[in-house]
Protein backbone atom coordinates (compact mmCIF):
# COMPACT_ATOMS: atom_id res chain seq x y z
CA UNK A 1 0.00 0.00 0.00
CA UNK A 2 1.26 3.28 -0.87
CA UNK A 3 2.50 5.76 2.19
CA UNK A 4 1.43 9.22 3.01
CA UNK A 5 0.40 11.83 5.17
CA UNK A 6 -2.74 11.93 6.29
CA UNK A 7 -2.81 15.35 5.80
CA UNK A 8 -2.05 14.10 1.84
CA UNK A 9 -4.12 11.62 2.18
CA UNK A 10 -7.25 13.95 3.05
CA UNK A 11 -5.92 16.13 0.27
CA UNK A 12 -6.49 12.92 -2.10
CA UNK A 13 -9.60 12.29 -1.11
CA UNK A 14 -10.98 15.95 -2.07
CA UNK A 15 -9.91 15.54 -5.25
CA UNK A 16 -11.25 11.94 -5.88
CA UNK A 17 -14.78 13.80 -4.40
CA UNK A 18 -14.81 16.22 -7.10
CA UNK A 19 -13.01 19.03 -5.45
CA UNK A 20 -11.32 21.86 -7.72
CA UNK A 21 -11.39 24.99 -5.05
CA UNK A 22 -11.34 25.87 -1.49
CA UNK A 23 -10.94 29.53 0.24
CA UNK A 24 -9.04 29.77 3.37
CA UNK A 25 -6.00 31.43 5.40
CA UNK A 26 -3.32 28.89 6.41
CA UNK A 27 -1.82 29.14 9.90
CA UNK A 28 0.37 27.08 12.26
CA UNK A 29 -1.65 24.14 12.98
CA UNK A 30 -3.62 23.57 9.52
CA UNK A 31 0.60 24.17 7.80
CA UNK A 32 0.88 20.18 7.36
CA UNK A 33 -2.33 20.16 5.46
CA UNK A 34 -1.61 23.61 3.30
CA UNK A 35 1.98 21.71 2.80
CA UNK A 36 -0.19 18.89 1.13
CA UNK A 37 -2.44 21.17 -0.56
CA UNK A 38 0.80 22.40 -2.52
CA UNK A 39 2.20 18.93 -2.94
CA UNK A 40 -0.84 17.37 -4.43
CA UNK A 41 -2.13 19.87 -6.56
CA UNK A 42 -5.64 19.74 -8.58
CA UNK A 43 -6.93 22.34 -6.18
CA UNK A 44 -6.92 26.12 -6.48
CA UNK A 45 -6.89 28.27 -3.93
CA UNK A 46 -8.46 31.17 -2.52
CA UNK A 47 -6.78 33.13 0.38
CA UNK A 48 -9.15 35.19 1.88
CA UNK A 49 -8.79 37.86 4.45
CA UNK A 50 -10.99 36.71 6.67
CA UNK A 51 -11.55 32.95 7.65
CA UNK A 52 -15.85 33.74 8.20
CA UNK A 53 -14.49 35.60 4.55
CA UNK A 54 -13.40 31.95 3.27
CA UNK A 55 -16.83 29.96 4.78
CA UNK A 56 -19.23 32.22 3.19
CA UNK A 57 -17.18 32.17 -0.37
CA UNK A 58 -17.48 28.29 0.43
CA UNK A 59 -21.15 28.47 0.54
CA UNK A 60 -21.47 30.77 -2.93
CA UNK A 61 -19.41 28.62 -4.28
CA UNK A 62 -21.77 25.44 -3.52
CA UNK A 63 -25.06 27.07 -4.33
CA UNK A 64 -23.97 28.31 -8.12
CA UNK A 65 -24.03 24.98 -9.42
CA UNK A 66 -25.61 21.47 -8.94
CA UNK A 67 -22.60 19.06 -7.36
CA UNK A 68 -20.55 21.88 -6.10
CA UNK A 69 -19.16 21.68 -2.57
CA UNK A 70 -17.48 24.52 -1.47
CA UNK A 71 -14.28 24.04 1.34
CA UNK A 72 -13.22 26.51 3.74
CA UNK A 73 -9.85 26.13 5.48
CA UNK A 74 -7.85 27.09 8.59
CA UNK A 75 -6.22 27.22 11.60
CA UNK A 76 -6.85 26.02 15.25
CA UNK A 77 -8.49 28.54 17.72
CA UNK A 78 -10.31 31.91 16.57
CA UNK A 79 -10.15 30.37 12.53
CA UNK A 80 -12.89 28.14 13.30
CA UNK A 81 -14.64 29.38 15.79
CA UNK A 82 -14.85 32.62 12.79
CA UNK A 83 -16.05 30.23 10.22
CA UNK A 84 -19.53 29.05 13.30
CA UNK A 85 -21.40 31.78 11.11
CA UNK A 86 -20.58 30.15 7.74
CA UNK A 87 -21.80 26.52 9.20
CA UNK A 88 -24.81 27.93 10.58
CA UNK A 89 -25.74 29.94 7.81
CA UNK A 90 -24.96 26.74 5.62
CA UNK A 91 -27.14 24.43 7.39
CA UNK A 92 -30.09 26.80 8.10
CA UNK A 93 -30.43 26.79 3.94
CA UNK A 94 -29.55 23.25 3.36
CA UNK A 95 -25.68 23.84 1.71
CA UNK A 96 -23.04 21.62 2.07
CA UNK A 97 -19.81 23.13 2.69
CA UNK A 98 -16.76 21.02 4.36
CA UNK A 99 -14.75 23.42 6.80
CA UNK A 100 -11.18 21.84 7.64
CA UNK A 101 -9.48 23.54 10.96
CA UNK A 102 -6.14 22.99 12.05
CA UNK A 103 -5.55 21.54 16.00
CA UNK A 104 -3.25 21.57 18.88
CA UNK A 105 -1.63 18.18 18.95
CA UNK A 106 -3.61 15.39 20.58
CA UNK A 107 -1.86 15.31 23.76
CA UNK A 108 -2.00 18.43 24.26
CA UNK A 109 -5.84 19.27 23.57
CA UNK A 110 -6.47 18.98 27.46
CA UNK A 111 -3.77 21.80 28.59
CA UNK A 112 -4.91 24.49 27.57
CA UNK A 113 -2.35 24.90 24.59
CA UNK A 114 -2.10 27.72 22.49
CA UNK A 115 -4.75 28.26 20.19
CA UNK A 116 -6.62 24.95 21.40
CA UNK A 117 -10.28 24.70 21.27
CA UNK A 118 -12.69 21.96 21.10
CA UNK A 119 -14.26 22.88 17.98
CA UNK A 120 -15.95 19.85 17.14
CA UNK A 121 -18.29 20.51 20.34
CA UNK A 122 -18.77 24.24 19.12
CA UNK A 123 -19.66 23.25 15.94
CA UNK A 124 -22.17 20.48 16.88
CA UNK A 125 -24.71 22.30 16.72
CA UNK A 126 -24.99 24.27 13.38
CA UNK A 127 -23.54 20.62 11.24
CA UNK A 128 -24.29 17.49 10.27
CA UNK A 129 -21.39 16.31 11.68
CA UNK A 130 -18.58 17.58 13.39
CA UNK A 131 -15.31 15.85 14.38
CA UNK A 132 -11.66 16.03 15.82
CA UNK A 133 -9.83 13.31 14.50
CA UNK A 134 -7.43 11.56 16.86
CA UNK A 135 -5.98 8.77 15.01
CA UNK A 136 -4.43 9.34 11.50
CA UNK A 137 -5.64 6.01 10.58
CA UNK A 138 -9.09 7.47 11.15
CA UNK A 139 -8.60 9.92 8.79
CA UNK A 140 -9.85 8.30 5.32
CA UNK A 141 -12.60 7.25 6.80
CA UNK A 142 -13.62 10.75 8.48
CA UNK A 143 -13.54 12.58 5.64
CA UNK A 144 -15.43 9.67 2.74
CA UNK A 145 -18.05 9.94 5.53
CA UNK A 146 -17.94 13.51 5.72
CA UNK A 147 -18.88 14.16 1.96
CA UNK A 148 -21.72 11.02 2.47
CA UNK A 149 -23.26 13.10 4.83
CA UNK A 150 -23.35 16.40 3.02
CA UNK A 151 -24.87 14.55 -0.07
CA UNK A 152 -27.45 12.70 1.57
CA UNK A 153 -30.61 13.26 2.91
CA UNK A 154 -30.89 17.17 3.77
CA UNK A 155 -27.88 18.50 2.72
CA UNK A 156 -25.69 20.29 5.26
CA UNK A 157 -22.01 21.56 6.23
CA UNK A 158 -19.63 19.46 8.02
CA UNK A 159 -16.64 20.15 9.78
CA UNK A 160 -13.39 17.79 10.51
CA UNK A 161 -10.98 18.85 12.99
CA UNK A 162 -7.10 17.75 12.65
CA UNK A 163 -4.34 18.09 15.15
CA UNK A 164 -1.52 19.02 13.63
CA UNK A 165 0.60 15.57 14.81
CA UNK A 166 -2.59 13.70 13.03
CA UNK A 167 -1.77 15.76 9.88
CA UNK A 168 2.03 14.77 9.98
CA UNK A 169 1.68 10.94 10.35
CA UNK A 170 2.26 8.86 7.61
CA UNK A 171 -0.50 6.09 6.90
CA UNK A 172 -1.34 3.58 4.42
CA UNK A 173 -3.59 4.74 1.52
CA UNK A 174 -4.19 3.93 -1.60
CA UNK A 175 -6.15 6.74 -4.09
CA UNK A 176 -6.79 4.00 -6.76
CA UNK A 177 -9.07 2.18 -4.76
CA UNK A 178 -10.62 5.07 -2.96
CA UNK A 179 -14.28 5.27 -3.96
CA UNK A 180 -17.33 7.78 -2.44
CA UNK A 181 -20.02 6.13 -0.53
CA UNK A 182 -23.16 5.83 -1.76
CA UNK A 183 -25.63 8.77 -1.38
CA UNK A 184 -28.60 8.13 0.08
CA UNK A 185 -32.03 10.13 -0.53
CA UNK A 186 -35.69 8.93 0.56
CA UNK A 187 -37.80 8.25 -2.26
CA UNK A 188 -41.40 8.85 -2.52
CA UNK A 189 -43.72 6.19 -3.24
CA UNK A 190 -46.55 6.08 -6.47
CA UNK A 191 -49.09 5.24 -3.93
CA UNK A 192 -47.95 8.23 -1.94
CA UNK A 193 -47.52 10.47 -5.12
CA UNK A 194 -51.21 9.09 -6.34
CA UNK A 195 -53.03 10.62 -3.28
CA UNK A 196 -51.52 13.74 -3.52
CA UNK A 197 -52.51 14.16 -7.45
CA UNK A 198 -56.04 12.94 -5.99
CA UNK A 199 -55.97 16.16 -3.82
CA UNK A 200 -54.85 18.10 -6.47
CA UNK A 201 -57.48 17.08 -8.96
CA UNK A 202 -60.00 17.52 -6.21
CA UNK A 203 -59.18 21.25 -5.58
CA UNK A 204 -60.40 24.18 -7.82
CA UNK A 205 -57.74 26.79 -7.35
CA UNK A 206 -54.06 25.03 -6.62
CA UNK A 207 -50.49 26.17 -6.48
CA UNK A 208 -47.42 24.92 -6.19
CA UNK A 209 -45.02 26.57 -3.26
CA UNK A 210 -41.66 25.44 -4.74
CA UNK A 211 -38.90 25.73 -2.33
CA UNK A 212 -35.08 25.71 -2.62
CA UNK A 213 -35.21 21.57 -1.76
CA UNK A 214 -36.11 22.02 -5.77
CA UNK A 215 -33.30 23.79 -6.50
CA UNK A 216 -30.73 21.68 -4.31
CA UNK A 217 -32.35 18.24 -6.11
CA UNK A 218 -31.45 20.13 -9.77
CA UNK A 219 -35.21 19.02 -10.69
CA UNK A 220 -36.52 22.52 -11.64
CA UNK A 221 -37.38 21.16 -15.59
CA UNK A 222 -38.82 18.73 -13.73
CA UNK A 223 -40.87 21.07 -11.62
CA UNK A 224 -41.92 23.19 -14.49
CA UNK A 225 -43.02 20.42 -16.61
CA UNK A 226 -45.35 19.26 -14.28
CA UNK A 227 -46.53 22.51 -13.67
CA UNK A 228 -47.38 22.71 -17.13
CA UNK A 229 -48.92 19.49 -17.56
CA UNK A 230 -51.54 20.38 -14.85
CA UNK A 231 -51.45 23.94 -15.39
CA UNK A 232 -50.81 24.27 -11.52
CA UNK A 233 -49.90 27.95 -10.52
CA UNK A 234 -46.27 28.35 -9.20
CA UNK A 235 -45.53 30.70 -6.06
CA UNK A 236 -41.62 29.94 -5.41
CA UNK A 237 -40.19 30.71 -2.00
CA UNK A 238 -37.48 32.92 -1.93
CA UNK A 239 -35.14 30.10 -1.45
CA UNK A 240 -36.61 28.76 -4.40
CA UNK A 241 -36.91 31.81 -6.62
CA UNK A 242 -35.50 30.58 -10.13
CA UNK A 243 -37.54 27.60 -10.42
CA UNK A 244 -39.05 28.64 -13.31
CA UNK A 245 -38.47 32.45 -14.53
CA UNK A 246 -40.40 35.66 -13.62
CA UNK A 247 -42.29 35.84 -16.88
CA UNK A 248 -43.53 32.05 -16.99
CA UNK A 249 -47.40 31.92 -17.68
CA UNK A 250 -47.42 30.16 -14.22
CA UNK A 251 -45.27 31.81 -11.92
CA UNK A 252 -47.99 33.48 -9.90
CA UNK A 253 -45.05 35.64 -7.68
CA UNK A 254 -43.40 35.49 -4.20
CA UNK A 255 -45.48 35.33 -1.31
CA UNK A 256 -44.71 36.47 2.22
CA UNK A 257 -44.24 39.13 5.03
CA UNK A 258 -41.16 40.93 3.40
CA UNK A 259 -39.84 39.36 0.27
CA UNK A 260 -43.00 39.02 -1.26
CA UNK A 261 -45.13 40.41 -4.51
CA UNK A 262 -48.58 41.84 -4.32
CA UNK A 263 -50.08 39.87 -6.73
CA UNK A 264 -48.13 36.65 -5.14
CA UNK A 265 -49.70 37.32 -1.73
CA UNK A 266 -53.39 38.08 -3.31
CA UNK A 267 -52.93 34.67 -5.41
CA UNK A 268 -52.43 32.42 -2.83
CA UNK A 269 -55.21 33.73 -0.52
CA UNK A 270 -57.53 32.90 -3.44
CA UNK A 271 -56.15 29.06 -3.41
CA UNK A 272 -57.97 26.57 -2.13
CA UNK A 273 -55.05 23.65 -1.74
CA UNK A 274 -50.91 24.14 -1.56
CA UNK A 275 -48.19 21.62 -2.38
CA UNK A 276 -45.25 22.53 -1.28
CA UNK A 277 -41.97 20.79 -2.52
CA UNK A 278 -38.77 21.14 -0.89
CA UNK A 279 -39.95 24.41 1.36
CA UNK A 280 -39.76 24.63 5.12
CA UNK A 281 -42.87 27.51 5.69
CA UNK A 282 -40.49 29.63 6.93
CA UNK A 283 -42.49 31.97 9.27
CA UNK A 284 -41.52 35.07 6.65
CA UNK A 285 -43.17 33.40 4.27
CA UNK A 286 -45.82 32.15 5.96
CA UNK A 287 -46.96 34.85 8.58
CA UNK A 288 -49.60 34.21 10.77
CA UNK A 289 -50.48 30.55 10.49
CA UNK A 290 -54.19 31.18 11.21
CA UNK A 291 -54.29 33.49 7.90
CA UNK A 292 -51.70 31.46 5.72
CA UNK A 293 -53.85 27.98 6.20
CA UNK A 294 -57.46 29.22 6.62
CA UNK A 295 -59.57 27.02 4.21
CA UNK A 296 -56.74 24.94 2.34
CA UNK A 297 -55.45 21.76 1.86
CA UNK A 298 -51.67 21.34 2.21
CA UNK A 299 -49.49 18.35 1.09
CA UNK A 300 -46.11 18.90 1.86
CA UNK A 301 -43.14 17.07 -0.10
CA UNK A 302 -39.57 17.53 1.61
CA UNK A 303 -36.25 15.07 1.76
CA UNK A 304 -36.56 15.68 6.02
CA UNK A 305 -39.03 13.32 7.64
CA UNK A 306 -38.93 15.32 10.36
CA UNK A 307 -39.56 18.55 8.40
CA UNK A 308 -42.84 17.20 8.05
CA UNK A 309 -45.77 18.62 10.56
CA UNK A 310 -42.81 20.90 12.11
CA UNK A 311 -44.66 24.21 11.52
CA UNK A 312 -48.22 22.64 11.21
CA UNK A 313 -49.84 19.30 10.08
CA UNK A 314 -49.83 19.06 6.35
CA UNK A 315 -52.87 16.69 5.13
CA UNK A 316 -50.86 14.77 3.73
CA UNK A 317 -46.38 14.64 3.83
CA UNK A 318 -44.11 12.35 1.97
CA UNK A 319 -40.71 12.28 3.06
CA UNK A 320 -39.01 12.48 -0.50
CA UNK A 321 -36.25 14.45 -2.30
CA UNK A 322 -37.84 16.87 -4.80
CA UNK A 323 -36.44 15.23 -7.75
CA UNK A 324 -37.29 11.48 -6.94
CA UNK A 325 -40.75 13.04 -5.94
CA UNK A 326 -41.63 15.28 -8.99
CA UNK A 327 -40.19 12.23 -11.29
CA UNK A 328 -43.55 10.37 -10.28
CA UNK A 329 -46.00 13.78 -10.22
CA UNK A 330 -44.66 13.81 -14.31
CA UNK A 331 -45.41 10.31 -14.50
CA UNK A 332 -48.55 10.16 -13.13
CA UNK A 333 -49.39 13.58 -14.66
CA UNK A 334 -48.60 12.34 -17.81
CA UNK A 335 -51.09 9.19 -17.90
CA UNK A 336 -54.04 11.02 -16.61
CA UNK A 337 -53.21 13.59 -19.10
CA UNK A 338 -53.45 10.90 -21.72
CA UNK A 339 -56.14 9.77 -20.50
CA UNK A 340 -58.10 12.86 -20.32
CA UNK A 341 -58.05 13.24 -16.60
CA UNK A 342 -56.71 16.29 -16.29
CA UNK A 343 -59.29 19.42 -15.74
CA UNK A 344 -58.69 22.51 -17.31
CA UNK A 345 -57.03 25.25 -15.21
CA UNK A 346 -56.71 27.90 -17.73
CA UNK A 347 -59.02 30.72 -16.45
CA UNK A 348 -57.28 29.77 -12.64
CA UNK A 349 -53.97 30.42 -14.49
CA UNK A 350 -55.08 33.64 -16.26
CA UNK A 351 -56.60 35.39 -13.24
CA UNK A 352 -53.24 35.02 -11.50
CA UNK A 353 -51.85 36.73 -14.32
CA UNK A 354 -53.83 39.41 -14.35
CA UNK A 355 -53.20 40.33 -10.94
CA UNK A 356 -49.84 40.22 -11.28
CA UNK A 357 -50.37 42.95 -13.96
CA UNK A 358 -53.04 44.93 -11.74
CA UNK A 359 -50.94 44.91 -8.13
CA UNK A 360 -47.56 46.10 -8.55
CA UNK A 361 -44.91 48.26 -6.48
CA UNK A 362 -44.20 51.74 -8.28
CA UNK A 363 -40.57 51.88 -9.04
CA UNK A 364 -40.07 54.72 -10.81
CA UNK A 365 -39.12 57.99 -8.63
CA UNK A 366 -37.01 60.75 -9.99
CA UNK A 367 -35.94 62.18 -6.85
CA UNK A 368 -33.05 63.26 -5.78
CA UNK A 369 -31.30 61.98 -3.09
CA UNK A 370 -32.52 58.93 -4.89
CA UNK A 371 -35.55 56.15 -3.72
CA UNK A 372 -34.06 52.72 -3.88
CA UNK A 373 -37.08 51.27 -6.31
CA UNK A 374 -35.46 53.54 -8.75
CA UNK A 375 -32.25 51.55 -8.16
CA UNK A 376 -33.80 48.46 -8.84
CA UNK A 377 -35.10 49.55 -11.85
CA UNK A 378 -32.61 50.00 -13.29
CA UNK A 379 -31.28 47.04 -12.47
CA UNK A 380 -33.57 45.51 -14.53
CA UNK A 381 -32.40 47.13 -17.39
CA UNK A 382 -28.92 46.87 -17.12
CA UNK A 383 -28.71 42.99 -15.94
CA UNK A 384 -30.58 39.89 -18.11
CA UNK A 385 -31.84 37.14 -17.54
CA UNK A 386 -28.47 35.65 -17.48
CA UNK A 387 -27.69 37.70 -14.29
CA UNK A 388 -26.71 35.73 -11.10
CA UNK A 389 -27.59 38.04 -7.97
CA UNK A 390 -26.06 37.56 -4.37
CA UNK A 391 -27.45 39.34 -1.24
CA UNK A 392 -28.17 38.43 2.37
CA UNK A 393 -30.60 40.58 4.75
CA UNK A 394 -31.32 44.30 4.78
CA UNK A 395 -34.47 46.53 3.38
CA UNK A 396 -31.83 46.48 0.44
CA UNK A 397 -32.78 42.22 -0.09
CA UNK A 398 -36.19 42.74 0.71
CA UNK A 399 -36.69 45.20 -1.96
CA UNK A 400 -34.74 43.73 -4.11
CA UNK A 401 -36.63 40.73 -3.75
CA UNK A 402 -39.71 42.51 -4.69
CA UNK A 403 -38.44 44.23 -7.66
CA UNK A 404 -35.95 42.58 -9.74
CA UNK A 405 -35.98 39.30 -11.65
CA UNK A 406 -34.71 36.24 -11.84
CA UNK A 407 -35.31 33.93 -14.87
CA UNK A 408 -33.00 30.50 -13.89
CA UNK A 409 -31.78 28.30 -11.00
CA UNK A 410 -29.36 29.08 -8.96
CA UNK A 411 -29.41 32.71 -10.35
CA UNK A 412 -31.14 33.95 -6.79
CA UNK A 413 -28.05 33.42 -4.28
CA UNK A 414 -29.46 34.45 -1.24
CA UNK A 415 -28.67 33.51 2.52
CA UNK A 416 -32.11 33.17 3.61
CA UNK A 417 -32.06 31.96 7.20
CA UNK A 418 -29.28 33.17 9.14
CA UNK A 419 -29.07 36.15 7.03
CA UNK A 420 -25.54 37.38 8.72
CA UNK A 421 -24.33 40.85 7.53
CA UNK A 422 -21.16 41.13 5.83
CA UNK A 423 -22.22 37.81 3.94
CA UNK A 424 -23.02 39.05 0.65
CA UNK A 425 -19.41 40.23 -0.47
CA UNK A 426 -17.29 36.93 0.41
CA UNK A 427 -20.67 34.63 -1.21
CA UNK A 428 -20.26 36.80 -4.15
CA UNK A 429 -16.60 36.30 -4.77
CA UNK A 430 -17.35 32.58 -4.31
CA UNK A 431 -20.00 32.42 -6.61
CA UNK A 432 -17.69 34.53 -9.41
CA UNK A 433 -14.99 31.71 -8.59
CA UNK A 434 -17.18 28.99 -9.62
CA UNK A 435 -18.62 31.33 -12.90
CA UNK A 436 -16.05 32.86 -13.88
CA UNK A 437 -17.46 34.31 -17.49
CA UNK A 438 -20.91 34.48 -15.72
CA UNK A 439 -22.71 38.00 -14.86
CA UNK A 440 -22.27 38.20 -10.99
CA UNK A 441 -23.86 40.90 -9.31
CA UNK A 442 -24.01 41.41 -5.72
CA UNK A 443 -26.47 43.29 -4.08
CA UNK A 444 -25.58 45.44 0.00
CA UNK A 445 -26.80 48.30 2.17
CA UNK A 446 -24.09 50.14 3.61
CA UNK A 447 -23.80 48.43 6.92
CA UNK A 448 -23.88 44.77 5.14
CA UNK A 449 -21.05 46.17 2.59
CA UNK A 450 -19.11 47.63 5.96
CA UNK A 451 -19.25 44.20 7.36
CA UNK A 452 -16.83 42.26 5.53
CA UNK A 453 -15.34 45.09 2.89
CA UNK A 454 -12.05 43.87 3.28
CA UNK A 455 -12.66 40.59 1.18
CA UNK A 456 -13.02 42.73 -2.08
CA UNK A 457 -9.16 42.75 -1.73
CA UNK A 458 -9.52 38.74 -2.02
CA UNK A 459 -11.15 39.91 -5.35
CA UNK A 460 -8.70 42.31 -6.64
CA UNK A 461 -5.76 39.96 -5.67
CA UNK A 462 -7.01 37.13 -7.87
CA UNK A 463 -8.49 38.79 -10.23
CA UNK A 464 -12.54 38.14 -9.22
CA UNK A 465 -14.62 40.68 -11.40
CA UNK A 466 -18.30 41.01 -10.12
CA UNK A 467 -20.87 43.73 -9.90
CA UNK A 468 -21.62 45.26 -6.36
CA UNK A 469 -24.59 47.41 -6.42
CA UNK A 470 -24.50 49.33 -2.84
CA UNK A 471 -27.33 51.02 -1.91
CA UNK A 472 -26.19 53.93 0.76
CA UNK A 473 -28.44 55.85 2.95
CA UNK A 474 -26.05 55.88 6.13
CA UNK A 475 -28.57 53.91 8.22
CA UNK A 476 -29.97 50.30 9.21
CA UNK A 477 -32.86 50.68 7.77
CA UNK A 478 -34.75 47.50 8.07
CA UNK A 479 -33.81 47.75 12.23
CA UNK A 480 -35.01 51.58 11.73
CA UNK A 481 -37.94 50.37 9.97
CA UNK A 482 -38.80 47.72 13.06
CA UNK A 483 -38.26 50.36 15.83
CA UNK A 484 -41.42 52.49 14.58
CA UNK A 485 -42.99 49.32 16.35
CA UNK A 486 -41.36 50.84 19.85
CA UNK A 487 -41.24 54.31 18.86
CA UNK A 488 -37.74 54.66 19.03
CA UNK A 489 -35.18 55.39 16.30
CA UNK A 490 -32.18 54.37 18.28
CA UNK A 491 -28.34 53.51 17.39
CA UNK A 492 -29.56 52.90 14.20
CA UNK A 493 -27.72 56.10 12.74
CA UNK A 494 -24.27 55.50 10.61
CA UNK A 495 -24.46 59.26 9.68
CA UNK A 496 -21.78 61.44 10.18
CA UNK A 497 -19.42 64.37 8.76
CA UNK A 498 -16.15 62.76 7.14
CA UNK A 499 -13.77 65.37 7.57
CA UNK A 500 -11.76 63.58 4.70
CA UNK A 501 -14.97 63.57 2.63
CA UNK A 502 -17.10 67.06 2.98
CA UNK A 503 -18.61 66.40 -0.14
CA UNK A 504 -20.79 63.79 1.08
CA UNK A 505 -22.30 65.47 3.48
CA UNK A 506 -23.46 63.67 6.52
CA UNK A 507 -23.46 59.76 4.85
CA UNK A 508 -19.73 59.28 6.23
CA UNK A 509 -17.83 56.68 5.23
CA UNK A 510 -16.35 57.56 1.83
CA UNK A 511 -16.69 54.03 0.16
CA UNK A 512 -15.24 54.83 -3.04
CA UNK A 513 -11.75 55.70 -1.15
CA UNK A 514 -12.18 52.69 0.57
CA UNK A 515 -12.72 50.59 -2.32
CA UNK A 516 -10.25 51.77 -4.69
CA UNK A 517 -7.94 51.55 -1.93
CA UNK A 518 -8.36 47.56 -2.01
CA UNK A 519 -7.50 47.65 -5.26
CA UNK A 520 -10.82 47.40 -6.93
CA UNK A 521 -13.10 49.78 -8.86
CA UNK A 522 -15.76 52.21 -7.56
CA UNK A 523 -19.02 54.85 -8.83
CA UNK A 524 -21.19 57.10 -7.22
CA UNK A 525 -23.88 57.72 -8.56
CA UNK A 526 -26.45 60.54 -6.95
CA UNK A 527 -28.89 61.33 -9.75
CA UNK A 528 -31.23 58.68 -11.65
CA UNK A 529 -30.71 59.17 -14.90
CA UNK A 530 -26.85 58.30 -14.05
CA UNK A 531 -28.14 54.99 -12.47
CA UNK A 532 -28.08 52.79 -16.29
CA UNK A 533 -25.10 54.62 -17.29
CA UNK A 534 -22.85 53.18 -14.29
CA UNK A 535 -24.27 49.79 -14.27
CA UNK A 536 -23.19 49.42 -17.61
CA UNK A 537 -19.30 51.21 -17.42
CA UNK A 538 -19.92 48.87 -14.05
CA UNK A 539 -19.45 45.84 -16.31
CA UNK A 540 -17.30 46.96 -18.80
CA UNK A 541 -14.92 48.14 -16.11
CA UNK A 542 -15.13 44.58 -14.49
CA UNK A 543 -14.34 42.67 -17.89
CA UNK A 544 -11.51 44.58 -18.52
CA UNK A 545 -9.65 45.28 -14.93
CA UNK A 546 -11.18 41.67 -13.69
CA UNK A 547 -11.68 42.93 -10.36
CA UNK A 548 -14.84 43.94 -8.48
CA UNK A 549 -16.83 46.75 -9.00
CA UNK A 550 -18.78 48.99 -6.99
CA UNK A 551 -21.36 51.07 -8.04
CA UNK A 552 -22.78 53.32 -5.08
CA UNK A 553 -26.18 54.86 -5.31
CA UNK A 554 -26.78 57.91 -2.80
CA UNK A 555 -30.30 56.85 -1.43
CA UNK A 556 -33.00 59.05 0.65
CA UNK A 557 -32.10 59.06 4.44
CA UNK A 558 -35.93 57.05 5.08
CA UNK A 559 -37.70 54.56 3.33
CA UNK A 560 -40.00 52.15 4.23
CA UNK A 561 -40.43 49.57 2.28
CA UNK A 562 -43.42 47.07 1.89
CA UNK A 563 -44.05 44.55 4.77
CA UNK A 564 -46.11 43.63 7.39
CA UNK A 565 -45.77 42.11 10.79
CA UNK A 566 -48.57 39.51 11.27
CA UNK A 567 -50.47 37.90 8.12
CA UNK A 568 -50.03 38.37 4.51
CA UNK A 569 -53.57 39.73 3.99
CA UNK A 570 -52.63 42.59 6.53
CA UNK A 571 -49.18 43.85 4.06
CA UNK A 572 -48.53 48.14 4.35
CA UNK A 573 -47.51 49.40 1.79
CA UNK A 574 -45.64 52.36 2.78
CA UNK A 575 -44.52 53.44 -0.31
CA UNK A 576 -46.90 54.53 -3.35
CA UNK A 577 -47.91 51.44 -5.64
CA UNK A 578 -48.32 51.97 -9.38
CA UNK A 579 -51.60 53.37 -10.95
CA UNK A 580 -49.84 53.83 -14.29
CA UNK A 581 -47.70 52.03 -16.44
CA UNK A 582 -45.03 54.51 -16.10
CA UNK A 583 -45.30 54.23 -12.31
CA UNK A 584 -43.90 50.38 -13.11
CA UNK A 585 -42.24 50.04 -16.57
CA UNK A 586 -39.68 47.18 -16.04
CA UNK A 587 -42.32 45.37 -14.47
CA UNK A 588 -42.99 41.40 -15.78
CA UNK A 589 -46.46 42.20 -17.05
CA UNK A 590 -47.50 45.35 -18.24
CA UNK A 591 -49.63 47.65 -15.63
CA UNK A 592 -53.11 47.34 -16.35
CA UNK A 593 -55.41 49.90 -13.82
CA UNK A 594 -58.04 48.42 -11.59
Amino acid sequence: MPRMTAARAAVEILKLEGVTNAFGVPGAAINPFYAALKAGGGIDHTLARHVEGASHMAEGYTRSRAGNIGVCIGTSGPAGTDMITGLYSAIADSVPILCITGQAPVAKLHKEDFQAVDIASIAKPVTKAATTVLEAAQVPGVFQQAFHLMRSGRPGPVLIDLPIDVQLTEIEFDPETYQPLPVYKPVASRAQIEKAIGLLLASERPVIVAGGGIINADACELLVEFAELTGTPVIPTLMGWGVLADDHELNAGMVGLQTSHRYGNANFLESDLVLGIGNRWANRHTGDLAVYTKGRTFVHVDIEPTQLGRIFAPDLGIASDAKAALELFVEVAKELKAAGRLPDRSAWAASTQERKARLQRRTHFDDVPLKPQRVYEEMNRAFGPETRYVTTIGLSQIAGAQMLHVYRPRHWINCGQAGPLGWTIPAALGVATADPEGQVVALSGDYDFQFMLEELAVGAQHNIPYVHVLVNNSYLGLIRQAQRNLDINFQVNLEFENINSPELGVYGVDHVKVVEGLGCKAIRVTEPDRLLPAFEEAKKLAAEFRVPVVVEAILERVTNISMGAAGIDAINEWEDIATEPGHAPTSIRPFVAS
